[in-house]
């Protein structure tokens, strides 16, 4: 059991929190929500012993193991295999002593470490590390690659690899998915589910939150409030908490007027002077209710772009890659204004480099592009915030591409313009080398939006950002009147904006029928076989293994299509059926009124009472039809 006991931490002059009472239970899976800078990551320094409270207690059981990802990863020679079973230092340790006994010919300690060993699950670890490396997307054949081998991002899901390798009561995440693709997090999601640990995360992916967290701990001001449930739980209570707040906020300001106002009307009175009296110590005893408070939330949209060629881009047999290697060949596409394209697919498939070529980055090795006359592309790079200059400002960033558009733009207009997207006075002004990443992602943004693009291509534009300025972006993307092509890992984000899916993978981009709920059963079902799948070489040849890929996938998108359209049949009965029973229930509870037969209101009973067979006649219509088309989906199934 985890115990805040009046607990409270500062950083600098900064209060973080204080007065914090509450438990976290053995095994309770936990998300830690707030603010950039609420002093989510001082707490998790708490519980890894890295500070110390200014006041109260934080009481962690003393025989807990606590797991957390490392940040750094020194330079190592050692295989990608090696490297996680190191997360399991008792195992390590273990194997050290076995090895010292037996250079030191100790038979009896040799046999009493080879039973600690097998109690310890020794024998299973390198194929327990290997599903964790198969699981976060690594490759059969990188495996055995050395550390030194690995870029930035796959040096991080080796560390987090090695956490879930090591063996712990308290695991700690801190924005796990900010280096995985959504293969990696919906398999990282199926892994933290069934953890039987206490799990705290910090995440700014509210569907990892919804699937991982059975309670969110919010850092709100100074307090550290509970809520059960998931993340989108937590917004309903807390915007029906604010809203309960407000009222009672009103009401006793009502309260506080209506006494006041007795007092200044009737203090000077010798009659009225005992009640003003007993009013001013009413107002004295009252206890204040605070004005419910919530952060202006970002708000913004695409400007209407000046109009849009049909077709916008059109894609014949296009190849492309690098220098002479192709990485994905003959795409063929063609953009119409209004489309909303989701590209799905894991992490070196191939949806980065489509991208880039698109947008003319990356030279193609094949085929034909061509774009329509008027075409305006905003294009936001999955390392956009890298591109910006350090020392420079938001106002010189955005000067630099308004003057292309209009070179006798005002300066005080791109403020303005930069005010909406949180960059007031000073901050407009200042080099941007200070701000935070999601800052840094917040002024790419803006200098996007600002050139009123018709074609939006988006690679993971929500790396950096916190769940407020996702949400300003999901809002924005789902009311831009242009053509939309996206990449990224937050689910939220593409079902809210997007409406169609290109499958990115073997080297081919093809369509996907099914939806994301689809997407995840079948990620979950192809990591379990590679997971499950020997790894002998020769067992089965590479050829066969990508035939017989290619042809379950073609099976699952074929009955994915068949079962879309009878879903959302059955989607639009359930919302009939609901709308005919509601009306139904009201006209029941009219005629079972005694006033519905005064002489006075025949005309008013007998369309009530024709209304109601006719309800009567279309409900079970509509049941019939639902239930037809229950049966029919069980033919897909």
């Amino acid at each position: 059991m985890i115990r805040f006991q009046q607990l409270a931490l500062r950083r600098g002059a900064k209060l973080l929190f204080s007065g914090a009472q509450l438990q976290i239970g053995p095994g309770e899976h936990v998300g830690l929500v707030g603010e950039n800078g609420s002093g989510k990551s001082s707490l998790f320094a708490l519980f890894r012993g890295e500070l110390l409270p200014d006041s109260g207690d934080l009481d962690l059981p003393a025989s807990w193991r606590v797991a957390h990802v490392a940040q750094h990863i020194p330079s190592s020679d050692r295989a990608a295999t090696e490297f996680v079973i190191d997360g399991d230092r008792g195992l390590r340790a273990l194997e050290a002593e076995l090895a010292h006994a037996e250079a030191a010919h100790d038979g009896e300690r040799a046999g009493h470490l080879h039973a600690q060993l097998a109690d310890h699950d020794a024998y299973t670890a390198k194929s327990r590390a290997e599903s964790l490396l198969l699981g976060l997307g690594f490759r059969p054949e990188q495996l055995t690659q050395p550390v030194d081998s690995f870029s930035g991002g796959w040096r991080m899901r080796l560390a987090l690899a090695q956490t879930l390798m090591a063996p712990s009561d308290l695991l700690l995440l801190d924005e796990p998915t900010n280096h995985l693709d959504l293969d990696a997090i919906v398999w990282l999601e199926d892994w933290l589910r069934r953890y039987p640990g206490t799990l705290i995360v910090i995440s700014h992916d509210r569907d990892f939150l919804d699937a991982v967290a059975q309670t969110i701990l919010h850092l709100d001001g100074t307090t550290v409030k509970r809520y059960g449930g998931n993340y989108s739980t937590f917004e309903r209570e807390r915007a029906l908490q604010a809203s309960v707040q407000q009222a009672a906020y009103a009401r006793q300001q009502d309260e506080i007027e209506h006494l006041q106002s007795f007092i200044t009307r009737f203090k000077a009175k010798a009659s009225k002077a005992r009640q003003a009296q007993s009013r001013v110590k009413a107002l004295e005893r009252m206890e204040l209710i605070a004005p419910a408070h919530a952060a202006a939330p970002l708000h913004f949209s695409f400007l209407e772009p000046p109009g849009s060629p049909s077709p916008m881009l059109v894609v014949e047999d296009l190849c492309c890659g690098y220098g002479d290697r192709a990485v994905v060949e003959h795409v063929n596409l063609v953009l119409v204004p209004g489309q909303r394209i989701g590209l799905l697919g894991a992490n070196g498939q191939g949806k980065t480099t489509l991208i880039r070529t698109l947008v003319g980055e990356l030279p193609a090795l094949g085929g034909e592009l061509r774009q329509g006359k008027g075409l305006r592309i905003g294009y936001f790079a999955q390392h956009e915030v890298d591109r910006l200059r350090a020392q420079d400002t938001p106002l010189e960033h955005l000067l630099r591409v308004a003057k292309t558009m209009n070179p006798g733009v005002r300066e005080q207009e791109l403020r303005d313009f930069l005010g909406r997207f949180d960059f007031p006075g000073p901050m407009a002004t200042a080099p941007i080398a200070p701000l935070s990443g999601g800052e840094k992602a917040r002024l790419a943004l803006a200098t996007i939006v600002y050139t009123r693009p018709n074609l939006l291509l988006l690679d993971e534009p929500t790396n950096h950002l916190d769940l407020e300025t996702r949400h300003a972006l999901t809002m924005a993307l789902a009311q831009f009147e242009g053509t939309l092509v996206v990449v990224s890992h937050d689910r939220h984000l593409l079902r809210s904006t997007t409406d169609e899916f290109r499958l990115v993978a073997d080297g081919q981009v093809t369509e996907y029928e099914g939806d994301l709920d689809d997407y995840r059963a079948w990620l979950l079902e192809r990591t379990a076989e590679r997971r499950s799948a020997p790894q002998v070489a020769g067992t089965e040849s590479a050829g066969n293994r990508k035939s017989q890929r290619k042809e379950e996938a073609a099976e699952r998108q074929r009955l994915a299509a068949l079962r879309k359209p009878i879903e959302r049949e059955i989607t639009k009965l359930e919302k009939r059926l609901e709308t005919l029973s509601a009306e139904k229930t009201g006209l029941d509870a009219l005629l079972a009124s005694e006033a519905i037969y005064a002489p006075e209101r025949k005309a008013e009973l007998a369309d009530a009472m024709r209304r109601q067979t006719e309800l009567q006649r279309e409900i079970e219509q509509v049941e019939t039809d639902w239930l037809d088309r229950q049966d029919a989906l069980q033919w897909v199934r």
